[in-house]
């Protein structure tokens, strides 16, 4: 469980960390420049404390998929990206994605036999 909530905030600052990125514009503003070091930093240090318990093929789609998703909200909440059909189907593919590789996960456990 512990290893979840690691990635968990690993996404959220990547989030956060991407979201500066865009208002550093290009790095001439100096504290969002700070709050990407800050976010990718935090992000890739939470993600390599839940890879100690997480399978990395799982946490890495999780933290991917997720920071994709969250980051697209963003962008057409705050900066009016676009969004349409198209848009709305890559991110159901990619979520679509993380649940089969949590699945075959899931079914890789059920065939181990019990010790």
């Amino acid at each position: 469980m512990k290893g979840y909530i690691a990635l968990g905030i690993s996404i959220i600052s990547e989030v956060f960390g991407t979201t500066m990125l865009k208002l550093s514009e290009g790095f001439t503003n100096i504290f969002p420049s700070i709050g990407v070091i800050v976010g990718y930093g935090l992000s890739f240090y939470f993600l390599s404390l839940c890879l100690k318990t997480v399978p990395l093929s799982l946490a890495y789609a999780l933290w991917s998929g997720i920071g994709t998703a969250l980051t697209t909200l963003i962008g057409v909440l705050l900066w009016r990206d676009p969004f349409n059909i198209i848009t709305l189907v890559g991110l159901i593919l990619i979520i679509a994605g993380v649940a089969l590789l949590n699945a075959s996960k899931s079914l890789e456990n059920a065939k181990k036999p019990a010790s």
